[in-house]
């Protein structure tokens, strides 16, 4: 690197770290004087607090905004160096617009490296510390007790019970039905069943069922009391509150495969968070050539002008971002595409504004 680019590195970073360690401050001077009573009321050490929640809080925080503040202080120093003529001076010395973008970009690879790590890997360890906390001290881990509830335990198998309760372990009106083809070839039905932890199997009482052989002839059987395993575990049939944000890559496409394989629809929240930890890194990228391109042109506005447009334009792809999200999630948009909408949008955006930048 040349000492232009390690300048625009040096200024690049430096007010990407500055602007974005202020707003952390304040956030945790808000958040404490929000949760004190708390803290107090349940007794949390100073330890706790300081290494459980807020060491903790800081990466998830900064990948949460990374891309605003990036693209906002790419504009806020680009601006500077325009409005001081320094752009100017370096154009004039012989170096090329397109030259002028390696630091940038540089830098902008820097914080998509920084933010893929962070969301991949480091988050979901820290998020977990963090939740372990909250859940002691700030509030009680939700459970969804959904009522009826139907599962597939493996292809043309499945599993149904109408109410089930985490806490005894045992359902009520459970149904297991497997099908050949089209065809039902066995039903077992019980008035209630519950899950044996020190065997791990499943104890069905009130039993009744019925198969179907090629003939279509049926055989019936009942009984009081039945010991049966299945490929079915108590957390499929209830629902601690999904936390995508503890999952590494990984992990999240194992449970993404295993939610198909049983047919819910509970991995698209989960689908859509994978292709936003791997799109929202190369947003960083389009962000700051977008700002450097906006910014780039000295101005009788000063830098208030590009500041404004910035932010409008900022707040504009986290909007675009939740709303591909929302038709992802609830509506028939694919997961992959909806994350990758807003990135795709701001490319075009960003190639136009940077062939009409030179000019």
């Amino acid at each position: 690197m040349k000492l232009l680019d390690r300048y625009i590195i040096k200024k690049f970073l430096g007010t990407f770290f500055y602007s974005i360690t202020l707003l952390i401050v304040i956030v945790i001077v808000f958040d404490i004087s929000e949760k004190i009573g708390n803290f107090i009321s349940k007794h949390a050490s100073l330890h706790e607090i300081i290494f459980d929640y807020y060491v903790n809080f800081i990466p998830y925080f900064i990948n949460l905004f990374i891309y605003l503040f990036t693209f906002i202080s790419v504009v806020f120093f680009t601006s500077r160096l325009a409005a001081n003529t320094e752009i100017i001076a370096m154009l004039s010395n012989g170096v090329s617009f397109k030259r002028l973008l390696y630091p940038y970009f540089l830098a902008s690879m820097f914080l998509a490296v920084l933010s893929f790590y962070m969301g991949n890997f480091l988050i979901p360890k820290t998020n977990k510390k963090m939740h372990v906390f909250m859940d002691k001290y700030i509030d009680t881990p939700p459970v969804n007790n959904k009522r009826n509830v139907h599962v597939q335990l493996s292809p043309g198998v499945f599993a149904y019970v109408q109410s089930f309760n985490p806490k005894r372990m045992s359902g009520y009106r459970f149904s297991l039905e497997k099908f050949k083809g089209e065809h039902l070839v066995y039903k077992l039905d019980a008035r209630t069943v519950k899950w044996d932890t020190t065997e791990n199997k499943w104890i069905l009482s009130d039993y009744h069922g019925r198969t179907l052989d090629s003939l279509e002839r049926q055989h019936l059987f009942k009984g009081a009391v039945l010991d049966t395993t299945l490929r079915l575990k108590p957390t499929d049939l209830y629902k601690i509150r999904p936390k995508y944000d503890e999952m590494t890559l990984a992990e999240l496409n194992h449970y993404i495969k295993a939610e198909k394989e049983k047919g819910s629809l509970l991995y698209k929240k989960f689908e859509i968070e994978k292709y936003k930890r791997i799109a929202g890194p190369v947003a960083i990228i389009i962000l700051t050539f977008m700002g450097m391109a906006l910014s780039c042109r000295k101005t009788r506005g000063g830098i208030g002008m590009h500041l404004g447009l910035g932010l409008l334009l900022a707040f504009s792809y986290i909007l675009l971002m939740q709303v591909t999200t929302v038709f992802s999630t609830q509506g028939n948009l694919d997961p992959s595409i909806g994350a990758w909408i807003p990135n795709i949008i701001f490319l075009l955006i960003t190639v136009y504004l940077l062939k009409k930048a030179p000019k």
